[in-house]
Formats: structure tokens, C-alpha cells, sequence
């Protein structure tokens, strides 16, 4: 079953990526990415959906990384302990305050099986959609191809490589708290995130 989703998902991703990586460097990609998910994945039969999706992020920074698209683009990765809350409200702010000018990603040092459904609400009532978002470890080269990590309580479990902008942002833990917790924690991340946006020389959108 393994391998047949890992040929199934590489036979539908390898084509956008064949003039940048080889079939075999693309399959251990997904490879790799099924690995990292399988034990986390609440549901099944959405899995091979968040595969297909972690291994196309991987990859994308890889060819950034490595030189082989010309994306200018400032990248910001957002971490925390379990990629379910806080930096997935991030992400989701700063991908809607940016417009698509700023790559960006999340991930988690232990990520949780699901999104927490009270930040998703948080989220929704504002009109940014996170349901479909998914925990995910952060990789190597998502952490290569990013100009700012910004830290939301992960510690010591961060990676660290050189030449990295490193931002740490104390904020109250949503998981398990009622929404109007999470509402205010929300508010704090979204006044955070617009001055990213404006120290990344950015013109921020209104949420």
C-alpha cells in the first residue's frame, strides 16, 4: 500500500518538477513526506491529499535553495511545539496580508493530528480559511529556502542554521482554550504579522 501511494502521488507531482529534479529525487521527496505524516494523519483517507501537498512545499524550497527558480520573493517559516495553532494562525494571516508577495510556510517540532477546530472558527470569523491546513514537521529545506523564522515556544527543538533571521514571539498556547482566548491571541498575531509584512518592505492588505 506504501508504495503504491508513493508512485501514485510521484506520478502525479513528478511532471511539474522534471525540469528541476529527477524522477528518483522527486519519489524520495514523497517518500520522505508520507514517512513524516502517516503516524500523525487523524483521517486516512486524507493523507495521501497532505502528501502530495508537504512534498510539493519540500520541493519548491529545494529549487529555491538550490538555485534553480528565480523566486525574490522574502520567505518567513512560522514555528511552534505542535503546528495545530498559533503558526498556523500566522501563516494564515500573513498569506492574506502579503497578498502572495511572501512565501510562506509552518511547521511544528511535534506536530499534533489536527488543526485545533477553535482557531480555525478564530480564523474564519475574520474570512481567512486554515480548515483544510494540516500539522507538519518543519524540514530542511523549507528552513534553507526562508529569509525569517519566527519561534512561537518550540525552544531548544528549533533548527538554527546560519544567516537566518531568528524572531521569537511569545504568545499564549490556544491549545485547549475557549475562543475568546483564542480571539485575542489571534489579534496579537495579526498585529504581528503586519509588521513583518511592513519590515519585509511589503504592502500589507487590511484582514
Amino acid at each position: 500500500m506504501t508504495t503504491d501511494v508513493v508512485r501514485q502521488i510521484t506520478d502525479r507531482i513528478a511532471p511539474d518538477f522534471e525540469l528541476l529534479f529527477s524522477r528518483e529525487t522527486t519519489q524520495q521527496i514523497v517518500a520522505e513526506s508520507l514517512d513524516e505524516l502517516t503516524e500523525q494523519a487523524t483521517v486516512a483517507a486524507w493523507l495521501p491529499t497532505f502528501v502530495e501537498r508537504f512534498a510539493r512545499d519540500r520541493l519548491r524550497a529545494l529549487a529555491k535553495t538550490e538555485h534553480l527558480v528565480d523566486d525574490e520573493r522574502p520567505a518567513v517559516l512560522f514555528l511552534c511545539v505542535h503546528n495545530a495553532g498559533r503558526s498556523q494562525m500566522a501563516a494564515g494571516l500573513l498569506r492574506h496580508a502579503s497578498g502572495g508577495a511572501i512565501a510562506v510556510y509552518s511547521g511544528g517540532s511535534e506536530p499534533a493530528s489536527e488543526i485545533n477546530p477553535v482557531a480555525v472558527r478564530a480564523m474564519t470569523e475574520i474570512g481567512i480559511d486554515i480548515a483544510n491546513e494540516f500539522p507538519k514537521p518543519w524540514t530542511n529545506e523549507v528552513v534553507g529556502a526562508v529569509d525569517v523564522v519566527v519561534s512561537m515556544g518550540c525552544g531548544d527543538a528549533c533548527p538554527v542554521l546560519p544567516g537566518k533571521c531568528y524572531v521569537e514571539w511569545e504568545l499564549e498556547d490556544p491549545a485547549g482554550k475557549p475562543i475568546e482566548v483564542v480571539r485575542r491571541v489571534r489579534e496579537e498575531i495579526g498585529r504581528r504579522v503586519a509588521n513583518l509584512v511592513s519590515e519585509l518592505g511589503v504592502e500589507p492588505r487590511s484582514v
